[in-house]
């Protein structure tokens, strides 16, 4: 059974044969805190169980109209972790636990995936759950490369998947009643918007450690080249911090797509290009810096990704300062003014993981959906690719392409085989 569709012939049938079958008095314990059917529940898979991983495993199990099926993890303790807890939170539950996500993805008792794996393994479990008809919710930065982001929308949009993408600052209000201040002109013409995050990643350069049992290190690798096992890579266990694969190009782009994904985010949001993207990469004068690159966008606006902390946008009539728990204007007035009814109103999300839900339910794309998602980390890939390549770039955000530059490595890497990117 599948949620994406509620008045499918299957459902029906179920529903119908489900009724003739039930005694007249049903216990209470089949039914959620909330009275909500177990045939009513969106049905999640969760694949990647590390520490972001467990923050929405347990937001998820705390909902009424959700029931978690399986989990999925390259390392047997978190992998046997996470059933635990599931199994400890539903009455009879038996949830299965998996070492390849292809397992849980062939499931037709699966509506919709969490995926939460290291970078370098987003794009290609994003691809199998499309083809497999599961709605996705997948952390930032979407994807590894600026292939892959296009790939992405592609395999979304042919196959109906509700798509939400884990850059939540565009959940919270603080982000929102920025971006409407700037999107309604009342800081006049943007000129600069100041981006403060980290620099670019680095090739691995890690020793090797002994390999403990109980880890898929070939398959914890998946496309990226094979190497020895370290554990600042994967940290055996269940562990509370985020692992420093993010730093290593290999399996991410460092800062500059680990907190880009949030913060050029809410700058293309504040923009309005969020099916767009900037038309120059300009390097900053010192040619070894990692921060100082300028995104050109139409108008002559300039993204720069500068000091600021936050994101800083600079109009001809005023500023608009924002991070997280806090935002402010100059002139101060502008934080209390009123949005015209006619005015730009963004989408008020009720909550990341819960917008997601209630679209699943009601076949719409969420706030932060795949569009959202390719183009800000596209953005966060062009800054990498200057600093990485110590060049300018002249970018087609419409084509997806680079002018005057036919370099392929620009736009996607070679994988190991047999990790390689799913066709549609």
């Amino acid at each position: 059974m599948s949620i994406r569709s509620s008045l499918s012939r299957r459902r029906f049938l179920q529903r119908a044969a489900a009724v003739s079958a039930a005694p007249w008095i049903v216990p209470h314990s089949v039914f959620g805190r909330n009275g909500s059917a177990p045939s009513e529940r969106i049905r999640l898979g969760f694949i990647g169980m590390g520490k972001q991983s467990q923050y929405h495993l347990r937001w998820f199990l705390d909902q009424d109209d959700v029931q978690v099926l399986a989990v999925c993890d390259v390392d047997t303790t978190r992998r046997d972790d996470a059933r635990a807890k599931v199994d400890a939170k539903y009455e009879n539950s038996d949830c299965a636990a998996y070492n390849d996500d292809r397992e849980l993805i062939a499931r037709d008792d699966i509506d919709a995936v969490v995926i939460c794996t290291p970078d370098h393994w987003h794009a290609i479990t994003i691809l199998e759950a499309c083809k497999a008809g599961k709605d996705i919710y997948c952390e930032k930065p979407l994807t590894l490369t600026i292939h892959e982001a296009k790939a992405c929308i592609d395999a979304v949009k042919a196959h109906d998947i509700v798509f939400q993408t884990g850059s939540q600052q565009r959940s919270s209000p603080e982000f929102r009643q920025a971006c409407e201040v700037v999107r309604n002109g009342m800081i006049g013409d943007i000129k600069r918007v100041l981006v403060d995050v980290g620099g670019p990643s680095h090739w691995c350069d890690l020793g090797e450690e002994p390999l403990e049992p109980g880890l898929d290190w070939d398959r914890w690798l998946g496309p990226a080249p094979e190497r020895p096992y370290n554990e600042v890579l994967s940290p055996r266990g269940v562990h509370d911090h985020y692992p420093n694969w993010r730093s290593f190009r290999e399996y991410s782009g460092g800062g500059m797509t680990d907190w880009g994904a949030h913060h050029f985010d809410i700058a293309q949001w504040g923009l309005g290009m969020d099916h767009s993207g900037p038309s120059e990469v300009i390097l900053p004068d010192d040619p070894s810096a990692d921060r100082g690159v300028t995104f050109l966008y139409p108008g002559g606006i300039e993204v720069i990704h500068g000091p600021g902390g936050g994101v800083t946008f600079i109009g001809t009539e005023g500023e608009v300062f924002v991070n997280r728990g806090q935002w402010r204007t100059t002139p101060e007035s502008l934080k209390d003014a009123d949005i015209p009814a006619d005015g730009v109103h963004l989408y008020d999300s009720p909550g990341h993981q819960r917008d997601w839900l209630n679209c699943i339910r009601e076949r719409r794309q969420p706030i932060c959906d795949v569009e959202v998602g390719a183009r800000s980390v596209t953005v966060c890939h062009l800054g990498n690719l200057a600093y990485w390549h110590r060049r300018p770039l002249r970018w087609d955000p419409s084509s997806w392409s680079f002018l005057d530059d036919t370099d392929p490595a620009l736009l996607d890497i070679d994988r190991r085989a047999p990790y390689l990117l799913p066709t549609l």
